[in-house]
């Protein structure tokens, strides 16, 4: 296995092609600003895993494990885009509606990340693939205990979604605690009670297991790997163009997403067809699903498999 990141000093390699396209094809900024419609799919997202969690109140846990992995991980990854979708203030023009929104997505994910997701993936986006400063990348320690072991990479998938939540811990930068922070805990706290006295627990478990499979052992949880993984010798991002891009409003396009970022998930696909000479010659995914078996089992994959741009470093 790698001992190390593959480091480098060229600067963010998006900066550079953002400029380019916008120079070379003007129309693009047409594309840019906030898609309200996104707002609605949040609310019947969430009331339709609400629904579910009702219909499988009373339910045997095997039958609720496999429809939180079928469909409820599908429903909630696809909040989870959303969520992301407005940390970009991509749903309405304000921060504070935006920031409501994402808590609105975390109500049927069960969990209180929309306030620090927002801090620390606009912190990912300004300092892409910085150590110090991109949660994205793997601790150290983490890299060097799952190396490229099959098993040890499926228990940390099954475990991710508790790494994401502690890797901040490792930034200089950030603001870890504020008062939408607290008002992000207290809302979505109270909503799992809401779901727990009225359905019960296994209403609540269903809601939090399909948070569990959505960012974890499922198809869409090789997002993760497909988005900065290096399969490629000097890429350091890398889109998805596969179906499940219809589930999850056009997350794949994550070249595309790093390059303009204020483009909402609905207009990426018309800038990748604006502008194809810059994104077809890059190495693409087809399949998360196969993505995901080839994390897991090739030995050549870790989590040392990433560029990484230290300031403090040459390459």
């Amino acid at each position: 296995m790698r001992q190390d990141f593959t480091y480098t000093d060229s600067p963010n390699p998006h900066a550079q092609r953002s400029k380019e396209i916008i120079k070379k094809y003007p129309k693009v900024r047409e594309l840019i600003g906030p898609y309200p419609l996104s707002a609605l799919y949040i609310v019947l997202i969430t009331l339709l895993q609400v629904g579910l969690a009702y219909g499988l109140k009373d339910q045997s846990w095997a039958l609720i494990c496999l429809i939180a992995f079928m469909i409820g991980a599908i429903c909630n990854h696809a909040l989870f885009v959303m969520l992301h979708e407005a940390c970009h203030n991509l749903v309405f023009k304000s921060n504070w509606s935006n920031k409501v929104m994402g808590i609105v997505c975390n109500l049927a994910q069960g969990f209180p990340s929309a306030i620090a997701f927002r801090t620390f993936h606009l912190l990912h986006h300004s300092n892409l693939n910085e150590y110090e400063h991109d949660a994205d990348l793997a601790f150290h320690f983490e890299a060097k205990l799952v190396k490229n072991i099959w098993w040890r990479k499926i228990i940390w998938y099954v475990l991710f979604m508790f790494i994401e939540a502690v890797r901040p811990m490792k930034l200089k930068s950030g603001k870890v605690f504020d008062p939408w922070s607290l008002a992000n805990i207290i809302i979505v706290v109270a909503f799992d009670f809401l779901i727990f006295k009225l359905f019960g627990t296994k209403a609540l478990c269903y809601l939090l297991i399909s948070s569990f499979f959505s960012v974890g052992l499922h198809p869409v949880g090789a997002r993760w790997v497909q988005e900065h993984y290096t399969f490629k010798e000097g890429q350091e991002t890398y889109s998805y163009y596969g179906i499940l891009n219809k589930f999850s409003f056009n997350i794949g396009y994550h070249n595309e997403h790093h390059d303009l970022f204020r483009i909402p998930w609905i207009h990426l696909p018309k800038l990748k067809a604006m502008a194809p000479e810059y994104y077809e010659p890059l190495y693409a995914h087809k399949s998360w699903t196969k993505l995901l078996l080839t994390f897991i089992f090739s030995k050549n994959m870790d989590l040392y498999a990433r560029i990484v741009r230290d300031k403090t470093r040459k390459a």
